[in-house]
């Protein structure tokens, strides 16, 4: 699986993520970067065998381990964005990365704290997450059975749910797992309140129906949504957006 999520990660960085970056920011591969939660660190390979300057920040060592194997040139601190300690640790960049991080962070303020004083002054940072109602925000995809094709099912009550999956052969903690990720979700009411208390500012801001990344994984065309208030929360799969710290 680790090998999967690499070369997923190279080839949606080289498609996908450079062409918008470099749409968006002008002479971007000048930038100082940093990806937050770069996992087995295919962004951070494409970069630097670009010559663009990039250093990642990955809570598992397991991961981290698998991306030095990969490219042992990489330069990745292990630690965690909500910590204060992790200022210490890291530097002042001009661009920062979080792509599908927020939503699994408990302390959410802590993190965007953290990143603020992490940006050097105008720095930029791009952001990407399910939002905590939408279909499949609870990645019940990671099941075995047909459950992992249901939509919402992240909002059903834990007994019941825990009745269809010892029905359907799902291991034991399947519902546990579902269940933490809508906890610690993210609506995007909430993300944007964080917006605005930490002066983050939008330069682009889009919605999707089916989010750039299922044309990778799945071979579905992208398709973006107006930003409609309340109606947004259920029916986005994908937030995306590029935002300015004031």
């Amino acid at each position: 699986m680790a090998e999967k999520h690499f070369f997923e990660q190279i080839e949606y960085t080289n498609k996908y993520l450079i062409p918008y970056f470099e749409n968006h920011i002008k002479n971007f591969t000048k930038l100082k970067i940093l990806e937050v939660g770069c996992a087995e660190a295919g962004l951070l390979d494409v970069f630097y065998k670009r010559g663009i300057e990039i250093q990642g920040l990955e809570i598992s060592q397991e991961r981290v381990d698998i991306a030095m194997k990969k490219n042992p040139n990489l330069k990745i601190v292990v630690g965690d964005i909500t910590d204060e300690s992790i200022l210490q640790k890291l530097e002042k960049y001009d661009f920062i990365i979080m792509r599908e991080v927020i939503e699994h962070i408990h302390k959410k303020e802590s993190a965007f704290r953290n990143l603020k004083s992490l940006l050097n002054e105008n720095g930029l940072l791009f952001i990407s997450f399910p939002p905590k109602y939408s279909p499949f925000a609870g990645h019940q995809q990671i099941a075995k059975s047909f459950l992992k094709m249901i939509p919402y099912l992240h909002l059903l009550p834990v007994n019941l749910l825990k009745v269809f999956a010892h029905k359907l052969g799902e291991k034991t903690d399947y519902v546990d797992e579902i269940k933490l990720h809508y906890s610690t979700g993210m609506a995007i009411s909430k993300f944007e309140k964080l917006c605005n208390q930490f002066s983050f500012e939008p330069v682009v801001k889009d919605l999707f129906l089916f989010r750039p990344i299922y044309a990778f994984r799945f071979g579905l065309p992208t398709i973006k949504i107006p930003n409609i208030p309340i109606i947004r929360e259920v029916v986005t799969f994908g937030y995306e957006t590029l935002l300015i710290s004031k």
